[in-house]
């Protein structure tokens, strides 16, 4: 039965067409993990919430503690209970995907020389190896040092359901060893496609992926030349000063600096629900929605405050006077006279993510906001941590320092640091700023392995429930494998999960 499948889309390629197009549907539904918005709520809109609930884990995004705020568990960490619906969340999202991957391969007879197969199977590897990487990250600490440790099941196109029931947590290292293999494959299948836009994995994705793939593992040398790799064969280039002196990040289709998105349009179902969407909850005064009651997301002041005045992205949060110098002041008017008391409107609320369309103000308010998923930038700072980390101190200086003088500083100059430690946390520090809010800040917490500081000196911008640290590696950074799980697989007992430990204490 299988074979005749196999025969009859090696005949006919378009008949697996709708499945390849159900890989990153999920990554946009509405509903897509729950079902409805009761069994859910208002954070089942996608990845985009996924990046959400990390950057709130963080120690960089904050936000008024109020029953408008969907992250609220995710900042106080309440979210690391396994029968939570973010645990499940986390949990189901990844792994709808990685089914749906694994349909498309089942598919596919691995040997085909036929064109479009080759491309539709190397997209359902370079997926499933990003699902596999977010899960990895997510449910054990990072890879050097943890290679043995559990991690998360591993189930692939071959995979039978009564092995799929009683699949016991693979260690970090065999989840790793999956990973590379499917995007190595991928970086292959690829080479010949061209894809019809920005949403689909092409071969520079696959290299992208690959790139960060390789930095967590401290593959230094290879995630410099994937991420090279991946700039030269999309062409990506990082937004120019002049494209940063308005907001952007709405629109991957026209934004050279993309490379891969999920791109939303006007009849899209999370747009259409009107409030169960990233801009509703993240585009501040763009977008109506959460942010409109007070849910508005805003750059810690600790990291605020490393920002050079001379820096363009500093003009992505208000200032003190709540002000910034790419937003018109008439576009944020309305929301001055009706932003409550309770939610804080004011000094550091992100203005970075812009409206759709480019069209300020209240008016008119869409809220199809393109989520990037890869931009040069991302790919050009680990070149250098890769080149920095591999011995090439030098080059990895002067590329960080053409980047920031020639595309962020308006004024002075920026000089990096000489040595390689001197020189990951510059590149660290220069990640915060530039992909606040795109949910990368927690994985690089854990791949770096360091503490979470909320509160420095007395001086913090967090809600007083949330001001507290956490030392790197706690157990509580940890995401648990879910109730339901454990119940449906006899791999995994209750003994194999993740610590179970208590949200941390204001002032611990």
């Amino acid at each position: 039965m299988e074979d005749q499948k196999k025969a009859a889309i090696e005949a006919n390629p378009g008949l697996l067409g709708a499945d390849v197009a159900a890989m990153s549907a999920n990554m946009i539904a509405l509903h897509g993990v729950f079902g409805t918005r009761d069994a859910g709520g208002d954070f089942d809109f996608g990845y985009s919430a996924a990046c959400l609930m990390m950057d709130c884990n963080g120690a960089d995004m904050t936000c008024a503690n109020i029953g408008y705020n969907w992250f609220a568990p995710n900042s106080s960490f309440a979210d690391r209970v396994y029968t939570s619906l973010r645990t499940t969340y986390m949990w189901n999202l990844f792994y709808k995907q990685i089914a749906s991957a694994n349909i498309v391969l089942a598919s596919v007879d691995p040997e085909t020389e036929n064109t479009i197969l080759r491309a539709y199977r190397g997209q359902a590897l370079a997926i499933r190896a990003f699902d596999y990487f977010q899960l990895a990250q997510l449910h054990q600490f990072t890879y050097k040092g943890h290679e043995n440790e559990k991690c998360v099941p591993i189930i692939i196109e071959t995979t039978l359901a009564e092995e799929a029931n009683n699949n016991p947590r693979a260690s970090v290292e065999d989840v790793y060893t999956r990973i590379l293999d499917d995007l190595n494959q991928a970086v292959d299948l690829l080479a010949v496609f061209k894809r019809a836009d920005k949403g689909y994995v092409d071969q520079s994705v696959a290299y992208g992926l690959r790139a960060r793939v390789n930095l967590v593992m401290n593959n230094w040398a290879e995630a410099a030349a994937d991420a090279d790799s991946a700039l030269v064969r999309s062409g990506a280039v990082p937004y120019t000063l002049a494209q940063l002196s308005a907001p952007v990040f709405y629109d991957a289709t026209n934004d050279k600096t993309v490379l891969w998105a999920n791109l939303i349009t006007e009849n899209n179902d999370i747009v259409q629900s009107g409030i169960i969407n990233m801009p509703s909850h993240l585009c501040s005064f763009f977008t109506d929605g959460y942010i409109g009651v007070g849910a508005w997301k805003k750059i810690s002041i600790l990291l605020y405050n490393k920002i050079s005045d001379d820096d363009i992205r500093k003009q992505w949060w208000l200032d003190a006077n709540k002000e910034s110098s790419i937003v018109k002041s008439s576009a944020f008017d309305g929301w001055r006279e009706i932003a409550s008391a309770e939610g804080d409107f004011g000094p550091y609320t992100n203005v970075k993510f812009g409206p759709y369309g480019g069209v300020e103000g209240m008016s008119k308010q869409i809220a199809a906001q393109d989520w990037f998923l890869m931009r040069a930038e991302e790919m050009i700072l680990i070149k250098a941590e890769g080149l920095a980390m591999s011995g090439k101190t030098g080059d990895a200086k002067t590329l960080l320092e053409n980047f920031i003088n020639s595309n962020r500083m308006v004024r002075g100059k920026y000089t990096a640091p000489a040595d390689a430690a001197g020189l990951q946390d510059a590149i660290w520090l220069q990640r915060r700023i530039e992909l606040w809010g795109e949910g990368f800040s927690f994985y690089d917490i854990m791949r770096l392995k360091k503490p979470i500081v909320r509160v420095e000196s007395g001086v913090t911008s967090f809600p007083d429930a949330w001001q507290f640290n956490i030392p790197a590696e706690a157990p509580i950074l940890l995401w648990l494998v879910p109730k339901a799980e454990i119940e449906a697989n006899k791999g995994i007992s209750e003994d194999d999960n993740n610590a179970k430990v208590d949200p941390p204490l204001p002032g611990q």
